[in-house]
């Protein structure tokens, strides 16, 4: 009781005046120590949120795009970015065409999103299975090399070539063409192979020299031109024949059958075109 209890009122107010220094030191030591816990325990708490958002969506890019948990990881996300806590279970899709961007969004009380970038590995391919070892049997008997398509010699079959160049709309003439052999497959049937088969024919389109000639290169000529004269043969089988000059009125390839008009009488004739600027009475 006597070391409490100063006599002297100065000395004993000295002496509470470092007491309460004591402890208001000891005090914010304490208060320090409680914030430096408090921030330690947060960001374990960050982090222990991340790394669950990576399993819960990587449990789910398993179940959803059947993938194992090898084949694909997470790239980190921002330091910057907080991930918050959910009270409901996070909901997952794939927003764009890719299946490498996932968005994770939490439907409760505390509404956000987050986009998870996953990169993925393609699976490793399969090795072919072995082929089996070849047994004695079957060694013995040896199979013949098939011969390849370019081995073989092609067939070659008579043609009918331009021996110029035909312009589009050129009637053709024996002295254009030629007969000649190329390589040809049977099975192409457009292709001329005499020269009769182009009397009176027209080529459509401009044809270098030496190009085979197919149906589709050719038409009948126009050899009758409307106001044109042909001469119009008559016969009465071998009897007789009368040969007359009139005017077409109008135009006719062969084989066609057109209008004529005698220029003396006026008389409206029929015949048939047999060549150029000649035809066929009926």
């Amino acid at each position: 009781m006597q070391m409490l209890c100063h006599k002297n009122p100065r000395a004993a107010f000295q002496q509470g005046g470092r007491v309460a220094l004591a402890l208001a030191g000891a005090l914010c030591l304490a208060l320090s120590l409680g914030w430096a816990q408090a921030i330690a325990q947060t960001a374990g708490e960050a982090a222990l949120s991340q790394e669950n958002l990576f399993k819960e969506v990587g449990n789910w890019m398993q179940q959803t795009q059947q993938l194992s948990a090898g084949q694909f990881d997470f790239v980190p996300l921002d330091s910057r970015v907080k991930v918050q806590p959910c009270d409901r279970p996070l909901a997952m899709d794939l927003p764009f065409a890719t299946k490498e961007t996932v968005r994770v969004r939490c439907l409760g009380a505390t509404s956000w999103q987050l986009y998870l970038r996953a990169n993925i590995k393609a699976a490793a391919a399969k090795p072919a299975p072995a082929a089996p070892a070849a047994t004695a049997s079957s060694a013995a008997v040896a199979t013949p090399p098939l011969k390849s398509a370019s081995s073989a010699a092609p067939a070659r079959r008579k043609v009918v070539v331009g021996t110029q160049f035909l312009r589009a709309g050129t009637v053709l003439s024996a002295a254009m063409l030629e007969e000649s052999e190329q390589a040809a497959t049977a099975a192409d049937n457009s292709l001329f192979g005499s020269l009769k088969d182009l009397e009176n024919a027209e080529v459509v389109r401009d044809i270098a020299a030496g190009t085979a000639l197919r149906s589709s290169d050719v038409r009948r000529a126009l050899l009758v031109k409307q106001g044109q004269l042909v001469m119009l043969t008559i016969s009465q089988g071998n009897s007789f024949a009368i040969v007359a000059r009139v005017e077409a009125l109008q135009d006719g390839r062969l084989g066609d059958q057109i209008r004529l008009k005698n220029p003396e009488s006026g008389r409206l004739l029929s015949g048939v075109v047999t060549g150029p600027n000649a035809a066929k009475g009926l």
